[in-house]
């Protein structure tokens, strides 16, 4: 018999914000407890009340560095509803969906190349400075080459219908604020061939990968749950900009359908933990323990009856086979599900850089004013809701958030339990390369921790004070201040 024993794993590596994983073995050395702790705070949903509606698309997209337009949009729709856009015009309608496309694009590619691919090309195993993209870079060079490229490409669509490639300002409260020259259209155009056979090449990896490992996939973090997405009334066909929202069961079965975004608050339902700065929604009507869902490119694969570009298309079903065209569940398909967005997003974009609308010059609407506003759009990791109530004086009272990391919260704790049980449980000797496979779990689900920072009730806030050499001088938590 040995002591429990206490493995922390921080940071989490090669991915955005900044989170922990502690995993309890008992006396046996077998894995008692594990989970995804949330070590940061942000803060959005409190300062952002007092600012003026305007501003809200621009300040909440400094969330996150890598998927600033998810935030910038989903509020703009937000907006939309309290200015009185019910329909805003074509025009702005097709640049922001553009610019939609463009930030689905770079964050798959980014993710997929640059966090996830040294772990799939070299094992999870492999010697930890192995596993960063200057090494696959430096064996496979032109892979590399397509993969800086490609988001490039993605980073200048955002910039052309946004103003800049970070942190823009092209959607607004009733539209967008600029439209697309001929001149910036036609060279798109000149490239975008060479995107798409870039994102087929991309596709054929993530897919041979999946196919060559399914032994691997299949047992992987591969448990069943529920999924939410939202779908485009009429076909159900996946639409990352707008639609109803969606959620199936673990078999397939649907929970709820076409579900107006502005109701979201009838079926999801927040919880918090006194662990961690993230909040964990599930189905009200299903309950806490098992109401909880999956969100993401995996998750829109398996709610989505099918895709509106056929390249894209061809590879969902390809991918839905895999299951018998039941919901697929094991995580790393996920890498699989983002390829097929990409070229789902590159075929759109082809679509809509022939449309003459983007050269329109209505570019803004209003009406009757509103003190509410939601907005939701499937952000690359997944859905993303933005609610806000204003006052008299447009001024922010109420906001709250609900990203995809969020939504994945549930999912990630047990896929980090699965893998520790699977791995590292009664094991005699804990390699780092073993602590590795725990990461892996939670790259596949591309968590974006700083955007995921947000709670309710009562804060689990603590501070300590250490000296230079390191030494914990004191430690304070939030009811040790009472005193």
């Amino acid at each position: 018999m040995s002591e429990p024993r206490l493995i922390e794993i921080s940071p989490v590596t090669r991915v955005e914000g900044h989170g922990k994983v502690t995993i309890h073995l008992d006396a046996e050395g077998l894995v008692d407890e594990a989970r995804l702790h949330i070590v940061e705070f942000r803060g959005f949903e409190r300062f952002i009340r007092g600012r003026l509606l305007w501003e809200v698309p621009v300040i909440v997209q400094r969330l996150c560095g890598i998927c600033p337009v998810s935030h910038h949009l989903a509020a703009a729709k937000a907006m939309d509803m309290i200015v009185g856009a019910d329909e805003i015009p074509p025009t702005a309608e097709k640049m922001r969906r553009l610019m939609h496309y463009g930030q689905v694009m770079q964050s798959h590619v980014l993710h997929f190349f640059h966090l996830a691919a040294p772990d799939l090309l070299f094992g999870f195993g492999a010697p930890a400075g192995r596993r960063n993209v200057f090494e696959l870079i430096r064996e496979q060079p032109e892979l590399g080459r397509r993969a800086i490229l490609m988001r490039k490409f993605g980073q200048d669509i955002i910039e052309a219908t946004a103003g800049k490639k970070i942190h823009g300002t092209g959607a607004i409260p009733g539209g967008i604020n600029r439209n697309l020259p001929i001149e910036t259209r036609d060279a798109f155009l000149a490239r975008i061939d060479e995107m798409e056979d870039w994102a087929m090449d991309a596709l054929a990896l993530a897919k041979g990968y999946t196919l060559d490992n399914i032994e691997t996939v299949s047992r992987f973090a591969a448990f069943p749950s529920h999924y939410l997405s939202l779908v485009r009334a009429g076909d159900d066909a996946l639409d990352l900009y707008h639609g109803g929202l969606r959620a199936i069961a673990s078999d397939g079965q649907v929970i709820f359908d076409g579900l107006d975004c502005r109701r979201y608050h009838e079926q999801l339902v927040e919880d918090v933990r006194s662990w961690s700065y993230m909040k964990f929604p599930y189905i009200e009507t299903l309950g806490a323990a098992d109401g909880w869902y999956r969100v993401g490119p995996l998750a829109r694969m398996n709610t989505a009856d099918l895709i509106d570009t056929p390249k894209a298309n061809a590879a969902r079903d390809a991918l839905m086979e895999t299951n018998h065209h039941l919901p697929q569940h094991a995580v790393l398909a996920n890498h699989w599900a983002r390829m097929i967005e990409v070229v789902h997003c590159v075929e759109k974009m082809r679509e809509l850089l022939h449309d003459p609308d983007l050269q329109g010059s209505d570019l803004v609407t209003t009406g009757e004013r509103r003190r509410e506003g939601i907005g939701v759009i499937e952000a690359p990791r997944g859905n993303l809701i933005h609610h806000y109530e204003v006052d008299e004086n447009d001024q922010v009272t109420y906001c709250n958030l609900i990203v995809s990391t969020t939504h994945n919260n549930e999912g990630l704790n047990r896929a980090v339990k699965d893998v520790a049980e699977r791995y590292i449980s009664g094991q005699a000797e804990i390699t780092e390369g073993m602590l590795n496979h725990v990461e892996v779990a939670i790259r596949a689900y591309d968590p974006c921790l700083s955007c995921a920072t947000h709670a309710l009730g009562k804060m689990p806030l603590q501070v300590s004070l250490i000296d230079a050499e390191g030494t914990v001088l004191d430690q304070r938590t939030r009811d040790s201040w009472s005193s």
